[in-house]
């Protein structure tokens, strides 16, 4: 490969290794050169350097609500922001992620990167190991990569795909082959990991930070089926371990100091209740008794962003992020599997409206997939050189026209009963009652809303047990493959039931198009064109922002530009 195509893609995508977790929602870093060895040091580093011991408070215990609980701790079967957030407490990628955005050393003290992109060889940290003081090994990456991607993994790890990126690793989860040797990645020796890629991934190195990417313990895991349903259980590398888990109530971490580290993790331990109610999280922040409140953990309501942002200027903030709110089809069920419906559905509604009078967050609206913040060609969004004003306009008399087109298509007089599903929250409830409103009155359609708790939503989606359900995308990294690749034929975030091999084509095109940066952008431009503008295969809402609130007296939190937050180089100061 040419050197001048590889800085002119690695300028161009920056990555971070979460979500939301991409990761579906409950309410940036740059690689190194090909061909250069990366030590950047031995500490992650935070946003503000920890004050001196003198300016610490005594006690050193973090207090957070957590607005759903997290339907699994195991790295390869997470999906979603809320254990995105405790399983950072937990577990170390190869990679981490710093306060600037940048790929750090994390289980791997460094790496390599051959010239032609395609080889990464990982040394692991010398002295990490396990909360069990076992060394952290290649093999142990080895071990948990080959779990997330063995199809006799059960349930089937939505996730597997971002593996897909190394060589050999989709055949192997597909079935089509059953020897893991074939996969891209070999324990050289106890201490040296190597991965081979099927492309040049720019953003791999970023990818690596992503939980999918964990280390498990094997002794661990292959030894107790439920080895990550209890806090006793558990065997993790992370600055934290688990050490309280009462379901529906509250969760605990207490500082790890086995962790390699310890030295500048300055809190002892961090607690968490799990209150699904922003009404009560904010009362708790009021009093006290929590020292962060709000997204990603959990929620400030719509109707109190105004005056909290007054009481607490100093504290409240809210930000833009790599995020969207929409709601998917399932195009499978009636009367959704025709493409007019989901068309007259989708227009008929007024964004901005909704965004003025119900979530008064200063989102944008949404006509897109990708959002505004993510990185396109010669440091310009992806948004900005591809408007999603160009995909469908709102128009609820071209709606009705729509509706009654589709309709006669599939012989209705009038439509079957239809449910918008939403996970239990005040602020989605809110959304989905508007939202459902407009459609009243646009279309003439009556809509039931209904709500499940947070795992059973999950389950419902993935199973395809909804007709329109909402949904929430943060980024993984910063391109928009993040996005593009969701709703690829049988995906593991797909939930939509959508399979195009037309769509499947141009992904594909994308994935190896690291010597064409140009066209790589314009075949995933054409991917979102044909799953909105086309199909409306999802219905855009809004682009997130974030309103959060943090005690003057909390340091060192990161948040990255998806909206994913860190606490685990955070401390307390003296109040």
């Amino acid at each position: 490969m040419k050197k001048k195509s590889w800085m002119l893609l690695l300028t161009l995508v920056l990555v971070i290794g979460t979500v939301l977790a991409g990761c579906g929602s409950a309410n940036e870093t740059t690689t190194t050169e090909p061909g250069t060895t990366t030590e950047t040091g031995t500490t992650e580093g935070t946003a503000t350097e920890p004050a001196a011991d003198a300016n610490l408070a005594a006690d050193q215990t973090l207090h957070l609500n957590l607005s759903a609980e997290p339907p699994t701790l195991d790295p390869a079967q997470a999906q979603d922001s809320q254990a995105n957030t405790a399983l950072r407490f937990m577990y170390e990628g190869l990679a981490t992620i710093d306060a600037d955005g940048n790929p750090a050393p994390g289980a791997a003290e460094k790496w390599d990167i051959s010239e032609d992109g395609l080889t990464y060889t990982f040394n692991m940290r010398q002295g990490a190991t396990w909360s069990n003081g076992d060394p952290v090994t290649a093999n142990d990456f080895v071990f948990a990569w080959e779990r997330a991607l063995s199809p006799e993994t059960v349930p089937a790890p939505v996730y597997a795909y971002q593996l897909y990126y190394i060589k050999g690793a989709e055949e192997f989860n597909t079935g089509k082959t059953k020897d893991f040797s074939t996969v891209g990645v070999k324990a050289v020796d106890e201490n040296t990991l190597e991965v081979t890629l099927t492309n040049p991934t720019p953003y791999f190195l970023g990818l690596t930070s992503f939980y999918t990417f964990y280390p498990v313990h094997q002794a661990t895991v292959e030894g107790n089926e439920a080895w990550a349903a209890d806090a006793s259980t558990m065997v993790t590398n992370g600055p934290f371990t688990l050490t309280t888990w009462t379901t529906g109530s509250e969760m605990g971490w207490t500082k790890n100091e086995k962790y390699w580290d310890a030295a500048n993790i300055k809190l002892t331990n961090v607690t968490a209740s799990i209150v699904n109610s922003g009404a009560t999280e904010t009362a708790s922040y009021q009093g006290g008794e929590i020292d962060y409140a709000g997204a990603p953990t959990g929620e400030i309501p719509t109707d109190q962003i105004q005056p909290l942002s007054q009481q607490f200027a100093d504290e409240f903030k809210l930000t833009d992020i790599a995020s969207t709110y929409y709601y998917e089809f399932n195009t499978k069920e009636k009367p959704f599997n025709n493409v007019k419906i989901r068309k007259a559905f989708a227009m008929a509604i007024d964004r901005q409206s909704l965004i003025d009078n119900v979530t008064k967050a200063g989102q944008t609206p949404a006509y897109g997939f990708v959002p505004t913040s993510i990185a396109g060609l010669n440091n310009q969004s992806f948004r900005d050189e591809h408007p999603d004003s160009e995909y469908f306009k709102e128009d609820a008399a071209q709606a009705k026209t729509m509706l009654e087109e589709g309709m006669k298509e599939e012989g209705y007089t009038t439509l079957p009963p239809i449910t918008l599903l939403y996970n239990t929250s005040e602020n989605h409830q809110k959304l989905a009652l508007a939202v459902a409103d407009m459609w009243k009155t646009n279309l003439g359609v009556e809509i039931e809303t209904k709500n499940e708790e947070w795992s059973v939503f999950l389950e419902s989606r993935k199973t395809g047990n909804f007709q329109i359900a909402r949904a929430g995308w943060s980024a993984d990294y910063n391109d928009p493959m993040t996005y593009m690749d969701m709703f690829v034929s049988g995906g593991g975030n797909n939930n939509t039931g959508y399979a195009d091999p037309a769509y499947d084509a141009l992904i594909d095109g994308a994935y190896k198009g690291g010597n064409d940066p140009e066209k790589r952008m314009q075949d995933m431009a054409a991917a979102e064109k044909m799953l909105i503008q086309d199909n409306m295969v999802i219905m855009p809402v809004y682009y997130y922002t974030q309103a959060s609130l943090t005690k003057p007296y909390l340091k060192g939190v990161t948040t990255d530009f998806s909206g994913a937050i860190n606490f685990t180089r955070a401390y307390l100061e003296q109040q």
